[in-house]
């Protein structure tokens, strides 16, 4: 007897922690597309808003004009932040970067001072950057507006396709978790389907009956959402200790909105599939109890 008590205790605590190993696989997948499209904006933010505006200043204007004219374009809302670049800084930086000076093949500093024009994501558009260049065109001072409208249209493509794949990987992952953790919570409350037959015929409720295996699996949820929440936490920590950066897109508001989700998600997964599990064998016959 105590044998025969053993090992059904040793074939649940089995059955525990294999569904406890598969939910958290689940969970951890689950919470890596989450925080993927949780970041998805942040990412397509900091990406829009490396995109810069360049303005050509005429050679007149003066390194205090140039200052002025940056600042009246900063308080525009389509600019971010405008970096003044004078002649000279133009001219060092491309010595260093072509390791010659050109002026000594012109005789004279080929470039002109401009202000760089760092632009804030929502105006990142075809038709915005037309229209903010066609505007600076009209200022005196300017002699030539200048930005790749081939990147921003890449740009914004490849945002569109981002979050199309992000959409379609969320909804097929949701349909997989629910089958595997399904598939996991059929199993145990398979194994108990006499007892569950034994306690109907004795008058216990449904309610009765179904607490224990509710508890259960809300008990192995939370812990596999726990533990879920530790992995994912840990890729987190190996991705800034890889580029400390990464701060910028995924930050503390993505993280604690991700683990919130990994928790609602292992609650009601093992809550639903419990219930139609339990519910299934409730509705079984003797007969059809023993014959399956």
């Amino acid at each position: 007897m105590k044998n025969r008590k053993k090992k059904t205790r040793r074939r649940y605590g089995l059955q525990v922690v294999t569904l406890c190993i598969s939910t958290t696989m689940v969970l951890v997948m689950l919470g890596l597309v989450v925080m993927s499209v949780l970041t998805a904006r942040n990412l397509s933010t900091f990406v829009r808003e490396n995109v810069t505006m360049n303005v050509m200043l005429g050679d007149t204007v003066s390194v205090s004009e140039g200052v002025e004219l940056g600042n009246m374009i900063l308080a525009q809302p389509y600019a971010k932040h405008v970096t003044y670049i004078s002649k000279e800084h133009a001219l060092k930086t491309m010595t260093e970067v072509m390791g010659a000076d050109p002026k000594e093949f012109t005789g004279v500093n080929p470039f002109e001072a401009e202000l760089e024009v760092q632009m804030n994501a929502d105006y990142v558009d075809t038709d915005s950057m037309r229209k903010i260049s066609d505007h600076l065109m009209t200022n005196e001072k300017v002699t030539d507006v200048a930005y790749m409208e081939n990147q921003i249209d890449d740009v914004n493509r490849n945002v569109q396709r981002v979050s199309v794949v992000l959409l379609v990987l969320s909804l097929l992952l949701i349909f997989v978790s629910y089958s595997l953790i399904s598939s996991s919570v059929r199993l145990g409350v398979y194994s108990s389907r006499f007892l569950i037959h034994t306690m109907k015929l004795v008058g216990a409720s449904w309610g009765f009956i179904r607490r224990p295996f509710l508890r259960n699996s809300l008990c192995i949820g939370v812990l596999s959402a726990f533990i879920a929440c530790l992995v994912l936490g840990g890729v987190v920590y190996g991705l800034f200790r890889y580029e400390p950066g990464i701060t910028d897109i995924l930050t503390w508001r993505e993280m604690v909105i991700t683990g919130c989700a990994v928790f609602l998600a292992g609650f009601l997964i093992m809550l639903f599939c419990t219930l139609l599990s339990v519910n299934k064998f409730l509705r079984m016959t003797a007969n059809e109890v023993y014959k399956i």
